[in-house]
């Protein structure tokens, strides 16, 4: 009798290699299967994108056509001289330089983009500075009044600009802000902050950056406190680049906003040379009457720093509007 009989109903080689081989299938079988699934959701996003709503991308066409051609129109008139204006080409056949050259040279123009460029600059500082330190205080401490204040700072929001103007106006006024004429440095300094002082600090702002400072755990300013951290570092060290996108499209929006800005700046501006782009383009496009080739030229020119701003910042901008509307 053979004792070495292999015992089961196959042989001992027989087993190993249907072992091996049910290894084999059991360890492609998930590599098969989720080839087969990204197949299917690839064929799947396909099926949905080609048999989506047509009217759907058709009007979101429409919606992009509508705004880009009017700064595409803008700028192919800027090229145009006089007699092509009327004309419905959007390319200039015979595009010049001479429109720029004639506002940078006939106008105030360069006098008005440096005030405006100084005026938002400094304004977006000071917004990111005062409105993330008062936003990390209203977050992190505990004191009497902050619900209070935190709702008065809230209810700014809902007053109109237009109410705001005469206080403004009257508070320039009587503290001798508004300059009719500049003759010096004072005189810039003091235009300057007359137009500025509204919006060194916003309401927005406060309300933001308190919302991601709630964000962050009370430990690490703990463990921080600990480390012989002072209240400010916790602020600066710790706090401000933990907010670092908050802060990055609260900037963003501050200037653009400010670059942009037209009635206050159009009620307490007196001197030429105060003015800032939209209020001078405004002044210049009335005295040229109907020369739209140099208000196109003057108007590309204001768009310059906004085009700029974004495309540098595209991915801030877009991330800013997707965190105003997620910590809200």
């Amino acid at each position: 009798m053979n004792t070495n009989r292999p015992s089961g109903p196959f042989p001992q080689r027989e087993r190993g290699q249907g072992a091996r081989l049910l290894a084999v299938t059991s360890a492609t079988t998930p590599v098969t299967r989720a080839r087969a699934s990204t197949s299917a959701t690839t064929g799947t996003r396909r099926r949905n994108w080609l048999g989506g709503p047509w009217w759907l991308y058709l009007l979101l066409l429409l919606g992009g056509l509508c705004m880009i051609v009017p700064f595409l129109w803008m700028l192919a008139t800027s090229f145009k001289p006089n007699p092509e204006i009327y004309t419905t080409n959007l390319i200039p056949q015979h595009p010049t330089l001479r429109n720029y050259t004639n506002v940078l040279e006939k106008t105030q123009f360069p006098r008005w983009f440096l005030n405006s460029l100084i005026i938002a600059a400094i304004t977006t500082l000071s917004v990111a500075f005062f409105d993330s330190l008062v936003g990390f205080v209203l977050a992190k401490y505990n004191f009497p009044g902050k619900r209070a204040i935190f709702i008065m700072i809230l209810s700014t929001l809902m007053v109109p600009t237009e109410m705001l103007v005469l206080p403004w106006y009257l508070m320039s006024v009587n503290n001798h802000w508004v300059r009719g004429d500049v003759g010096g440095i004072g005189d810039y300094a003091a235009g300057y902050w007359s137009i500025m002082f509204p919006g060194l600090m916003s309401g927005f702002g406060v309300f933001l950056m308190r919302q991601f400072f709630e964000g962050i755990p009370d430990d690490l300013f703990d463990a921080a406190r600990l480390d012989g951290v002072s209240e400010f570092g916790l602020y600066w060290r710790i706090g401000l680049p933990s907010v670092r996108p908050a802060v990055a499209a609260l900037c963003i929006f501050t200037f653009l906003g400010n670059w942009n800005a037209f009635l206050w700046p159009l009620i307490i501006t007196n001197a030429d040379k105060l003015r800032t782009v939209p209020v001078g383009i405004s002044f210049f496009s009335s005295d040229v009457g109907s020369a739209y080739d140099l208000i196109m030229a003057s108007a590309s020119l204001a768009t310059l720093p906004v085009v700029i701003v974004f495309a540098i910042f595209q991915r801030q901008i877009i991330r800013g509007v997707a965190l105003t509307g997620l910590k809200g």
